[in-house]
């Protein structure tokens, strides 16, 4: 992705126009993913790939032919029943590739994005994909922490898109999205594809018990990269954890500590501390509060157990406004019995902590369902990798 998105800042730095063939649906057994992009110059250079070699001839022309005054266009490429070795996905698949030139104006825009993803600032990129008025296909807008830049066609369109899209950006998912023609949702008249450029967010969860392995599960259904991590071997396998992308065995603290160092923890990481004793908790609680702002950091346990874990933390160092950031009891007043029941309280407190929701029903509210007040997006600064 580095590679496309350098490559046409190069184009346009020389005042010449790309053409831009991104992924935007699969079907099957498709070769790449939603979001992998191609891009083709003027001169007749490519970089980047669509499909690893099956239809990139193709795409190819038809990027000459956008770079050459064609209009956007939405293509489709599979396998054909008659002859499987015409142009088409030997390997069965079908994607939906979009094809657009992008001249060096349309950097006002999108060179928002650009500035952002060096920044390591997660942003995402809207486009118009489909829409029965061909005038308005291709049109982008980059949503960003702190705004949107540029637009779809009409305020309603920009704000649902907007809305949506910040939550794959938070997810680190791209995907197209089906709206009325003045954005409604629920409604089919057009498609705007969402390409993100943001990493999953993380989830870590420490302590190998059923209400972790409940969270994983929920974890990786919401979107985060999730790691389950535990000093006990016995525990922490895993067959115990299939739904986990990573199973550690380590003393928690010491597995923190290490990912501080290497830059893994940012703003978006979660942080849940289902261990319940005091000799893996307190270290671990002790090096999250100290270390660099995450998005979320929660203890379970008894409120006798958070009153004394509140003692420890004090004597080990931890200063009285570090403390306000921890969640402890974990979760939200749900009246959970279950691992499963107690997962869903606890993700939806640091869904809300993402999002600035207050955890109230909203029936009893009149305000704005999609909070704007708080972000989740922000990317750390180099300084906040390392623990202070």
């Amino acid at each position: 992705m580095n590679d496309v998105l350098e490559a046409l800042q190069r184009e346009w730095a020389a005042g010449r126009t790309a053409a831009l063939a991104t992924v935007v649906r699969t079907f099957d057994s498709a070769p790449c993913p939603t979001g992998t992009m191609m891009l083709v110059s003027s001169s007749g250079g490519a970089v980047g790939s669509v499909s690893g070699g099956c239809v990139e001839a193709a795409v190819y022309e038809q990027a000459l032919e956008c770079i050459n005054g064609a209009g956007p266009v939405l293509a489709r490429y599979g396998v054909s029943d008659g002859d499987a070795f015409a142009v088409g996905l030997t390997c069965g698949g079908t994607i939906e590739v979009f094809v657009q030139a992008l001249a060096p104006e349309q950097s006002a825009v999108l060179g928002k994005a650009l500035s952002a993803i060096e920044a390591r600032v997660p942003a995402g990129m809207a486009t118009v994909v489909e829409h029965p008025d061909p005038g308005c296909l291709g049109q982008n807008m980059v949503i960003l922490p702190g705004g949107t830049y540029g637009s779809l066609g009409s305020r309603r369109l920009d704000q649902t898109t907007a809305d949506d899209a910040l939550g794959l950006v938070a997810a680190g998912r791209s995907g197209t999205l089906a709206y009325g023609l003045e954005g409604e949702r629920l409604e089919a008249g057009l498609s705007v594809f969402v390409r993100t450029f943001a990493p999953q967010p993380r989830l870590l969860v420490f302590g190998a018990t059923d209400f972790a392995s409940a969270l994983a599960r929920l974890g990786s259904f919401l979107g985060y990269r999730v790691t389950v991590c535990d000093a006990r071997p016995v525990f922490t396998t895993p067959e115990r954890f299939p739904d986990a992308d990573e199973v550690v065995i380590s003393r928690p603290h010491v597995y923190y500590q290490d990912q501080l160092e290497a830059g893994a923890v940012d703003r978006r990481t979660v942080v849940c501390v289902l261990t319940h004793d005091p000799r893996f908790d307190a270290p671990l609680l002790a090096a999250v509060l100290n270390g660099a702002k995450v998005a979320y950091v929660g203890a379970m346990g008894s409120r006798r157990t958070h009153h004394h874990r509140i003692e420890r933390l004090l004597e080990a160092g931890v200063s009285p406004a570090a403390l306000k950031a921890l969640r402890s009891p974990i979760g939200l007043d749900l009246g959970a019995r279950t691992p499963e029941e107690t997962a869903v309280s606890i993700a939806a407190e640091f869904i809300g902590e993402a999002w600035g929701g207050s955890g109230a029903p909203l029936r009893l509210m009149n305000e704005r369902i999609h909070h704007k007040d708080r972000l989740p997006l922000a990317a750390p600064s180099p300084s906040e990798h390392s623990p202070s």
